[in-house]
């Protein structure tokens, strides 16, 4: 079993802990906490309060600079992807939820009930999993099951970043999706790197946007109804993915699991685009040269990193998809 990965700087036992279900905050303070499984976790407003303004400053970090550059009308290759293909609008990732099993105390936690997924109790206002819409239950067992199928195939960590390379291959010099930006070799160049090396993509919103003279080449010949034959953990993008399926759940989702799922996939993100054939040095973004064994070793090694810190995301996202899944 691999050892846990710590980022530089954080010792791992100030880590916070994977948490199987929303019954406890995903964000936790360096102290141990008990976990509560036969009764929710109540919080009185000053420390649901706390949670919230923590929860809007972490992310505004994120979402400030990208309001700025759309006001702006600047694009960004790496940024944006965050933002426009995954479509949760800015406004929304700012918004706290407590998720289920969490019980919000005081006269300020009504604000909550223009929700209809949450009641009032005695005690204080909760999210009521029973009142998560029908489509939204069935969402949810279906996620539950992709998750569980990714948890249970052996990751791989031979595709080296190459999806993007397939994106561009033989394709006419004004056909990059990043237009804007230019690519680290020629035409003929950047088809023979694809051309010397195994397409083993095993991504399907990753092949979709492969060149009709790439898709043959790849190993696999992926469809939207077959994903769960194929996603796996060792993937970019199906970590990266973890993002969609939490805030797909909102409200129901605690948005700290949602935050951790952003954080993640931003991180990825940028190793996604070092390793792709733009070259983006202007924006601060050395390349990551896959096409050499050095840039493969290096990519495979950050891959496994970030598979591993996936694991406890894609466990908790599980947990809340059993949890909300269960028949009304």
């Amino acid at each position: 079993m691999q050892k846990p990965v710590t980022r530089p700087g954080v010792p791992s036992s100030s880590r916070p802990p994977a948490l199987a279900t929303g019954r406890l905050p995903a964000m936790l303070p360096d102290s141990a906490m008990p976990v509560l499984a036969d009764r929710p976790l109540s919080l009185t407003e000053p420390a649901w309060r706390a949670r919230q303004r923590a929860h809007e400053a972490r992310v505004q970090a994120w979402i400030g600079p990208h309001l700025e550059r759309s006001a702006r009308g600047e694009k960004h290759p790496v940024w944006d992807f965050l933002f426009h293909y995954y479509a949760f609008r800015p406004s929304w990732l700012r918004r706290w939820h407590p998720g289920p099993g969490v019980v919000l105390a005081g006269a300020g936690a009504r604000e909550f009930l223009r929700w209809p997924e949450y009641r009032e109790i005695p005690e204080g206002v909760m999210l009521d999993a029973e009142r998560v819409p029908a489509k939204r239950r069935q969402f949810a067992a279906w996620l539950r099951d992709l998750l569980e199928a990714v948890q249970d195939r052996p990751p791989f960590f031979g595709c080296f970043g190459l999806h993007e390379w397939a994106m561009v291959y033989r394709l006419p010099e004004a056909g990059p999706r990043h237009g804007d930006w230019p690519l680290r070799f020629p035409p003929e160049e950047l088809a023979r790197i694809v051309e010397a090396a195994q397409l083993c993509c095993s991504h399907y919103d990753a092949f979709r946007f492969f060149t009709a003279e790439a898709r043959p080449r790849n190993r696999l010949q992926l469809a939207r109804e077959r994903v769960a034959d194929h996603e796996q953990r060792g993937c970019l993008h199906a970590n990266m993915d973890l993002y969609k399926w939490a805030f797909k759940l909102a409200p129901a989702a605690p948005s700290e699991l949602i935050a951790d799922a952003f954080e993640l996939a931003r991180e990825i993100r940028v190793v996604d685009m070092r390793a792709s054939p733009y070259d983006l040095r202007a924006l601060g973004f050395e390349p990551l040269p896959v096409e050499t064994p050095a840039g493969r070793a290096d990519y495979e090694r950050l891959q496994r990193e970030f598979a591993a810190r996936a694991e406890p995301l894609r466990e908790r996202l599980a947990a809340l998809c059993r949890e909300l899944a269960q028949p009304a």
